[in-house]
């Protein structure tokens, strides 16, 4: 571990933790957004612009060894109330390097403004827009962290049931995977977490599912069926309060028939792939990623 883990972890506990405790969701929506231009660059040469997939804004990025027929369609977390495609499109960008692909970040209605099931169906949209737009499905790789996660692995298990087209594969930072927050890990690292805080969770999880049921498949995951489900990835801290979330989504898969790899790291916090531009374990993650990317679609960089 590098010596740069603890003093991070320091601050998440000390000023980010207590910030997700007590903030509103407009303190979480500001403090995110202005930290992300602060701290989180992209590689040199990274082009954005938004273009409309299915009618849902999304940032594109763009990088000088993109190929023109690879593609990244990342969602981003923030327990469905904050963050943006603008807050993770550094660390999105990164990985978009290392594997030479084109990226597409719908901007989905947050909560409490817009209730489930806004965020899925925006998402939908976007993925229904990008291969209107001509994309093959089997050139894209999904991706998410967080509640994003929830969003990337309800969406790619919605695709299977439906007999959709796929993507060629489907990756998750951290992701939720169980609203009823049910995993024997959101009580016991509940103190180890330096930045989630369980004893909020069940109230943000209401701002966004408005009385809707929490083990709903498409923002659940876990309760999906993953029949014919796409390779899929996933990592997660051992002293998150997800972890449980991941073990058991990989469980879950693999009894469901599909190919999936789970990486546990230890002392990590959550969604660290996000700090890349400071964390060798963050680096040392996306690389590990993108090696598993280019090796299930064949792609050479």
């Amino acid at each position: 571990m590098s010596f740069l883990r603890q003093p991070l972890n320091f601050w998440l506990r000390t000023v980010e933790k207590r910030r997700m405790r007590t903030g509103d969701v407009r303190t979480l929506r500001r403090a995110l957004e202005k930290q992300s231009k602060l701290f989180f660059h992209p590689p040199r040469g990274t082009q954005s612009e938004w273009e409309a997939f299915g009618d849902v804004p999304c940032l594109t990025l763009m990088l000088p060894q993109t190929s023109p027929d690879r593609y990244l369609f990342y969602i981003h977390g923030g327990a469905f109330v904050f963050g943006s495609p603008d807050t993770h499109s550094a660390m999105v960008a990164r990985i978009a390097a290392q594997i030479g692909a084109q990226c597409v970040l719908p901007r989905y209605r947050l909560a409490p403004e817009h209730s489930y099931p806004a965020a899925p169906h925006d998402v939908r949209s976007a993925w229904d827009g990008l291969l209107a737009s001509g994309v093959s499905a089997a050139d894209i790789v999904i991706g998410g962290d967080s509640a994003g996660g929830a969003l990337a692995f309800g969406l790619v298990a919605a695709l299977a049931a439906e007999g959709a087209e796929l993507p060629g594969a489907v990756f998750g930072f951290s992701p939720l995977a169980d609203l009823t927050f049910s995993g024997p890990s959101f009580a016991f690292n509940a103190h180890s977490d330096v930045l989630l805080v369980a004893g909020r969770a069940s109230e943000l999880a209401e701002m966004f599912l408005n009385a809707h049921p929490a083990n709903e498949p498409l923002v659940s995951p876990l309760f999906a069926d993953f029949k014919g489900l796409p390779p899929a990835w996933l990592t997660v801290g051992d002293t998150e309060i997800l972890l449980d979330d991941s073990r058991r989504l990989a469980d879950k898969i693999r009894a469901d028939g599909a190919e999936v790899e789970l990486v546990i790291t230890h002392d990590l916090p959550h969604v660290w792939p996000i700090f890349h531009n400071t964390l060798p374990e963050a680096r040392g993650t996306i690389d590990a990623l993108a090696q598993w990317i280019r090796q299930r679609q064949n792609w050479e960089v």
